[in-house]
């Protein structure tokens, strides 16, 4: 099977009933997707899939074939952050870092849709995604600082 991610051809070989999430962490070792709740309620483990965001525990890998996979290791470019990374540096928005890729990934889906978004909206848009850690205002002004840029 063959798995488009962050613009790079993968050919892998594996069981029709693995997922994505094990697959990108353990067979191409794209470990920034994190494994968290493995239920489809955390998005630890969201990526994009054709640039919309997917909870990559819920979907198995076979089912990727032929789209686009979008991990936090691509989003960058050239070397430079892409804004929502830096935003999320700059404001502080990150703790301990575990739903870090989910959220800027589920952040970055959002925004594509919804560029100019009002600060309850974007709470709406990463209703998806736990983080344990903050109280959500400092991933908020980081989304919105994102959006302004």
């Amino acid at each position: 099977m063959k798995l488009k991610i962050n613009g790079q051809l993968h050919e892998v070989a594996i069981e029709s009933n693995r997922t994505l999430l094990d697959v990108l962490r353990y067979d191409l070792g794209l470990t920034g997707t994190k494994e968290g709740c493995s239920t489809g309620n955390c998005g630890s483990c969201t990526v994009l899939l054709d640039g919309e965001a997917v909870n990559s525990c819920l979907v198995f890998a076979a089912e990727a074939e032929g789209k686009e996979i979008t991990t936090i290791e691509g989003l960058a470019e050239r070397g430079k952050l892409h804004p929502l990374q830096q935003a999320f540096i700059d404001e502080g928005a990150v703790q301990c870092g575990f739903c870090t890729p989910g959220m800027i990934l589920s952040a970055k889906a959002f925004l594509d849709s919804n560029p100019h978004p009002t600060e309850a909206q974007v709470r709406m848009g990463i209703s998806g995604n736990i983080c344990r850690c903050t109280g959500y205002d400092k991933i908020v002004k980081a989304i919105l600082r994102a959006a302004k840029e």
